[in-house]
This record gives C-alpha cells, structure tokens and sequence, in this order.
C-alpha cells in the first residue's frame, strides 16, 4: 500500500477520534504546529523516517519537543503509529490530515500565482468566484512570479485556469513552430 494511501488512513482515524471528543480544532492547532517544527527542522523527519532508530527513542524525542504544548490525544496518536512501525509517515500523515480537516470543514485551498502582488480588490474577486463555484470557503493562497510577465494562473484542486502572457506567448511559439514545420 503506497505511503499516502495509509497516511489518509490514519489521518482519517485521527479526524474521528477528535471529532469523537469534540477537539477537532485543538488537535488541528497541533498538528499545524507539528508540520512547522518538521518544515523548520529536516533533522526531525529524518530521525522519524529512520528505521536505525528504535520507536522508544523517537516517542521520547517527540515527548521531549512536544509534551506540554500537543493535546494527550496527539501524543498518543504518535505513540501508536511509532510503536506500529510507521514513524515514517508521520509528516505525510499530519499533510493528510489537514486535507482531511479542509474536506470535513467544506474549506478549499486556490493558489493563485501573479506576476505582481494582487490588490485587495482582485483577492476578493478571486475568492468570491471561487466560492461560488466550489460552494466552500477558500483559502487563497498568494504567491508572485514575475516570469508571467501579466495575468495569473489560479490552482483550486486538479483544475488550473492560465491567463499569463508567458503562457500565451508559449502557445504563440508552439503554433509558429507547428506551422513552420508543416
């Protein structure tokens, strides 16, 4: 079973179990928490995905950096996903979780990529077309790329809507290309 089929699975567990208890938002608190410190600190995912170290050492080590701050719950759910022998996909585990969280929340996540920073104006556009369609609310997620020269490209899930004039002028240079050649 590939690595994200079971990380979904034990994402899902985890959803259930704090919906069950009514800390849904907590745990999401932590798990955010623990994406960050993975993001920040490569050492971390490295000695989580290293079978050399035993599962005793890497639930102290997480006990260490994270008992005080995570939610028993997570701590647990750490434990027994290290003492199964899959510490490995812990951080792909809290990636799905989030995902989860989102779906369970009706929350869409829509990146949009501009050649210049969007002014208030455009954001709104953008968010307000975007719930329309997907009828969930977004998160929009910002990032500038001068290469597009103008225009934007905006990713909500598997669907992408390109007006950039680098990717006009792509095609312009395929079809030149194409007819050259024919």
């Amino acid at each position: 079973m590939s690595e994200v089929k079971v990380a979904s699975r034990y994402a899902k567990s985890l959803i259930d179990l704090a919906q069950e208890q009514n800390i849904l938002e907590s745990v999401k608190n932590d798990i955010e928490l623990f994406i960050d410190t993975c993001q920040a600190n490569p050492t971390l995912r490295a000695v989580l995905k290293n079978p050399i170290i035993g599962p005793d050492k890497k639930t102290h080590i997480l006990n260490a950096v994270f008992a005080g701050r995570f939610d028993f719950l997570v701590l647990s759910f750490f434990k027994i996903v290290i003492t199964k022998g899959r510490s490995g996909i812990l951080y792909a585990t809290a990636k799905e979780f989030i995902n989860e969280y989102h779906v369970c929340k009706n929350m869409v996540k829509a990146i949009v990529t501009s050649a210049v920073a969007l002014n208030e104006d455009n954001k709104r556009k953008i968010e307000s077309t975007v719930t329309r369609v997907t009828k969930g609310e977004v998160i929009l997620i910002e990032k500038v790329d001068p290469k597009l020269i103008a225009g934007f490209v905006l990713k909500v899930g598997d669907k992408q809507i390109d007006t950039s004039i680098l990717s006009q002028l792509q095609k312009l240079r395929k079809e030149f290309t194409q007819k050259v050649i024919a």
